[in-house]
């Protein structure tokens, strides 16, 4: 089960990466990389705190 919940977020994800591309709307398309940078940073520090 908790791969299929896992595949439905990561298809979620794809899909507004892609509508967002899609959209052409380039303040959109920065923000939507800029807030994938630094959730990536966020995360990857909380990975790293002990």
């Amino acid at each position: 089960m908790s791969k299929l919940v896992s595949f439905l977020y990561k298809l979620a994800r794809t899909a507004n990466d892609i509508e967002t591309v899609a959209s052409g709307n380039p303040k959109r398309i920065a923000r939507r990389l800029k807030n994938k940078l630094i959730g990536r940073k966020i995360v990857s520090k909380m990975m790293r705190w002990p």
